[in-house]
This record gives C-alpha cells, structure tokens and sequence, in this order.
C-alpha cells in the first residue's frame, strides 16, 4: 500500500513526506531534494505524527526511514531558520525537533536508517536516534554547525550516545565529514553496502526481523533505552524486572516450547 503522510504544508515540488507500506514494514521518505531533505517545521511535524501513529498500528512491525535525493538529510532548514529570526521560531524549532526524535526512540518497532546520500547536522542526529543504520558507500557523515558558529549541541545528544567520546568530539569540534567506512568503524552505522544493494540490505533486516516476535522486540527496545541511562546496579535490577515480565507473555512460552520441540514458533503478539 502506498500513501502520502498528510502534510500542513507542503514543497513545491510535492509532499515533504512520503510513505509506503509494504508486509508490514512502513516506508517514511524525506521528499524535499531540492533542499537536501532539510528538516523544515513543516516536514518535521509529519514525521512525527506518521510515527506516533505507527507507534499503535499492529499491522506495523518496523520502519525505514528513508530520503529521495542525493542528500538524506542536510539537517535544520537555515533559509526557514533565516526568515524567522526571533526566539520563538528557534525553540520551536529545537522543540519539535526533539519530540521526532523521541518519537523513534519511544516507537515500540525498530527504525532503520537507510542513508544514501550525506547526512550532517541533525540529518546525522536522525541516523544517530534510529536504532539500526545501513548507509551506501558513498554517504557522508558531519556535524558541521562549527564552521557556521553553531555548534551542533541537540545533535550531540545522539551522537555522543552512540559512539565513543574521542570521536564525537573530533566530529563535533572539527565538523569534517566522516565517510560510511569511518562510520560503521566507529557504530554509527550498521552495515555499509554499494548504493545498488541497500534495498537488498534492508531486506534483509527487515526480514529477519519480521521473523520475530513484535512483543518481545517492543519490550527490549523500550528495555534498551530505558537501562541505558541508569548506573549499573539499577539497570540489571530494571533489566531483571523486564525479563520476569517477559517470561510470563505467551510469546516466551511459545518460543521456548517451538525451540525445544524443534519447530518454527507462531508468535500472537502477547
């Protein structure tokens, strides 16, 4: 099924945000080339409204977060930016920012980047948030708001959560881009592949995960960013009182019992 994502306002060029949904994956594809998918106000919105819908569909099982152009994302909108110069616009702005990425932290389905083109500023931000990444060999990686003298500080929230200190502060304060190769070096990105195999890559992902149960992927993403933030002692003290919970879902039950009577499990999603 193909749709477009409903839009307040929309490009020249057509909807900012596309989507499609194919087998229970949903497509979400930043639609502003001509502007390198910069994150307008506009697109933003979109993005997290098709997300907090996403977040109750059952027949959703996971989501690629996609871009049309040779750009994925070039980050904020700086002409946007530039014709609204005044507070309100700028909290705005960083505001709801925060609340799509967020949203795909708090999406109880896995979202996959598939970059194919340069992501920089909060574009990397967004590839940062997704919980898996496959980008093509020819994608670039920056934080470059230094050069402008706007450091990139919402992006180095993500960032910084995502690979080691050193090298999200050499991103952060020299602003250089990072190739693909650099990247899946330093886990900002999965798996790396030529531009003509991301599709297949991505399949292949999304396949295996399909092939699990909704339910437990839910309860080990919201786990995962949950513990990630707590000392040591409380995050295996959490992560105990999650495995109980899990234990006691029918999902666990099935699985166990297809494992050891060496059969494919049926998952019901509870």
């Amino acid at each position: 099924m193909e749709r477009i994502a409903p839009s307040p306002v929309a490009d020249a060029g057509g909807p900012d945000l596309l989507r499609n949904d194919t087998g229970g994956i949903a497509r979400l594809t930043l639609n502003r080339p001509e502007a390198r998918n910069a994150l307008s106000l506009a697109l933003m919105e979109s993005l997290q409204r098709e997300l907090d819908g996403i977040a109750t569909d059952d027949s959703i099982r996971a989501v690629v977060l996609a871009a049309n152009g040779p750009a994925f994302c070039a980050g904020h909108d700086l002409r946007q930016i530039r014709e609204n110069p005044n507070q309100a616009f700028y909290e705005a702005t960083l505001s709801k920012c925060v609340a799509v990425m967020l949203a795909i932290m708090r999406c109880p389905k896995p979202v996959i980047a598939r970059v194919q083109g340069v992501a920089s500023a909060a574009g990397c931000q967004l590839v940062a948030t997704c919980d898996l990444a496959v980008a093509a060999t020819e994608a670039r990686f920056a934080t470059p708001g230094v050069h402008i003298g706007l450091f990139c500080s919402t992006p180095m929230v993500a960032l910084s959560r995502n690979i080691g200190r050193k090298e999200a502060m050499e991103m952060l304060l020299l602003g250089e881009p990072v190739s693909a190769a650099r990247a899946r070096e330093i886990g900002l990105v999965n798996r790396v592949v030529s531009a003509d195999r991301l599709d297949s890559a991505l399949q292949e992902i999304t396949d295996t995960l399909l092939a699990k149960s909704p339910l437990t992927l839910a309860i080990g993403k919201e786990a995962f960013y949950r513990q990630i933030e707590m000392t040591t002692e409380d995050a295996y003290t959490y992560a105990g009182d999650v495995m109980v919970r899990n234990m006691l879902a029918e999902d666990s039950d099935e699985g166990i019992s297809a494992f050891l009577e060496k059969r494919p499990p049926v998952w019901r999603g509870r």
